[in-house]
């Protein structure tokens, strides 16, 4: 896969969109936005980003490609998160961590489709963020969420059901 943006979507006059000296790639569906501030960073990993269709991203959201970024359709992503999916290696207390490299992969980020990130939601290597679900403001998630579920907190737990 290329960069590939579609004709139809909006980047902002002030979002970064770093060029990958490792080969990885970021896709943008058709209507999808991304508000000025946004910043994609090909590091950590090779993984590529691929945002889906009709999908908004507030400023000041920092995606890293890391073991990678899948974000479905519909999806809105509120101001300030961190989408990153690589964590650094550091069980050696005799060398520096970032000599380190980093660990292995979680599987990466998944954003199912008809999703809500709040503002200054993280998510880590190996969150999957089910249908519908509804994350709350200031929420960190790295595990496996359920379809419609609404969560808080840190760690985030789920707090009710959409249905």
């Amino acid at each position: 896969m290329a960069n590939k943006f579609h004709p139809t979507c909006t980047i902002g006059k002030w979002c970064s969109i770093e060029v990958s000296s490792r080969g990885t790639d970021t896709s943008i569906g058709a209507n999808s936005v991304l508000d000025d501030f946004v910043k994609i960073k090909h590091v950590g990993g090779i993984g590529n980003i691929e945002i889906g269709q009709f999908v908004y991203i507030n400023s000041g959201t920092v995606l890293y490609s890391g073991n990678g970024i899948k974000i479905g359709n519909n999806v809105l992503i509120g101001p300030n998160c961190n989408l990153m999916p690589v964590n650094h290696q550091y069980s050696n207390p005799e060398r520096i961590i970032r000599s380190q490299g980093f660990q292995p992969s979680r599987g990466g980020i998944i954003i199912e489709d008809d999703v809500w990130l709040g503002a200054n939601v993280t998510l880590l290597d190996g969150a999957i963020i089910r249908r519908g679900c509804v994350i709350g403001a200031n929420s960190l998630v790295s595990s496996d969420t359920d379809e419609y579920g609404i969560y808080a907190g840190i760690p985030a737990k789920k707090i009710k059901t959409r249905r």
